[in-house]
């Protein structure tokens, strides 16, 4: 289905979601990233209220976009600011189904997958679902609809199934950097050996199991962040402080740290120092599509060293990425290093052959075992 029904709004808030790459890749061939009309945001809870605020001061309907697994951030904007029983704003959902029930998907998706429209009818927000054989015609429809409602300070929501929108061009995303996300995930093997690593959710996951595989070791020594997007650091956090004895390695990504960036401000006051964590910046939510992250304009290792971070750098070559690995291995206090990285993953890049649950098993036999 095409999207000419989008004219009608005139402005977008969202973070990116693979199943809503062709409305990802108009806004950006209309827009790009222009505050005015289009906002690419931290996290789901930030659309919302970004959205609230376009409504304060235009008396206009926003669009928020996102993949279903953000329903959870938006609970409580929606419910305390949006809801008619508060403020009463009008929305316009746009919402990728990932894990929809019968199709395959990858884990993390199936039980969000099962709960997406029950999540929207306890928030109140009626939704229609659109798929490959929806008509525009039914959409505009449907909007009209919906007016009524939009009126009286309501919100409503398109769910959006695998292969439903089109979009005529694509967009190619690309940045300076040289570095290659796996080979630098492979030099932080190297220097962590069998010392723990959480890794973030994505593609880097997906390549630290390959790597492991590729070297012949086994899968214990990681815990791979599947799901729960911008929570690996806490999730290291919570091991760092319970295994004092052991360094702990953290492999985020800059989309994941700017969703909840909270965190680092958490880990830097406690300030572990069996801490490692590694920010592979591509500036860009490279796994689903490549949509810009406004991680480019931000000097990541400043915010470190103010949340309480005691070493804080950024490399861009191999070499000094390599000084920077054996320093922290060493180094008896809490480390963040920005990994400037450029965007692509291998064309035949696999996932995990072990289930989550084996994962976690394994890893915590590692921790507490050795």
């Amino acid at each position: 289905m095409k999207l000419n029904f989008l004219k009608e709004f005139d402005f977008f808030v969202g973070v990116p979601d693979s199943q809503l790459r062709p409305l990802c890749d108009y806004l950006m061939a209309i827009y790009g990233v222009d505050s005015k009309h289009h906002i690419i945001a931290a996290n789901e809870g930030n659309c919302v209220a970004i959205a609230a605020g376009y409504h304060l001061a235009t008396g206009k309907v926003p669009v928020v976009y996102m993949q279903n697994s953000g329903e959870g951030n938006v609970v409580n904007p929606v419910a305390s600011l949006l809801n008619e029983k508060v403020y009463g704003i009008p929305c316009v959902f746009i919402i990728g189904w990932r894990g929809e029930p019968g199709i395959h998907d990858e884990p993390q998706h199936v039980f969000q997958g099962e709960i997406t429209l029950k999540l929207l009818e306890t928030l109140g927000i009626e939704f229609f679902v659109i798929d490959n054989e929806t008509k525009e015609e039914s959409v505009k429809e449907q909007l009209n609809k919906w007016k009524p409602l939009l009126e009286l300070g309501k919100q409503v929501a398109f769910v959006v199934k695998k292969g439903a929108l089109e979009n005529d061009a694509e967009i190619k995303y690309s940045n300076g950097y040289e570095l290659n996300r796996e080979e630098v995930i492979k030099c932080i093997v190297k220097f962590s050996k069998e010392e723990p690593i959480i890794s973030t959710t994505g593609k880097a996951s997906r390549e630290l199991f390959e790597i492991r595989e590729a070297n012949g070791q086994d899968h214990r020594y990681d815990f791979l962040t599947v799901g729960s997007m911008g929570h690996s650091s806490s999730i290291a956090l919570g091991v760092s402080v319970n295994k004092p004895e052991k360094k702990i390695w953290c492999i985020d990504g800059d989309g994941a740290t700017l969703m909840h960036m909270g965190s680092m401000a958490v880990i830097g006051t406690i300030c572990p120092n069996n801490f490692v964590h590694i920010i592979i910046n591509n500036e860009a939510h490279e796994t689903v599509g490549g949509m810009p992250t406004v991680a480019g304009k931000i000097d990541l290792p400043a915010v470190a060293r103010a949340c309480g971070y005691v070493n804080a750098c950024c490399v861009s070559s191999y070499e000094n990425l390599e000084r920077e690995l054996k320093k922290a291995a060493v180094a008896k206090t809490l480390s963040f290093i920005e990994v400037k990285c450029g965007l692509g993953a291998r064309a035949n890049l696999g996932r995990p052959t072990t289930t989550p649950v084996d994962n976690k098993n394994s890893f915590m036999r590692h921790l507490i075992e050795g």
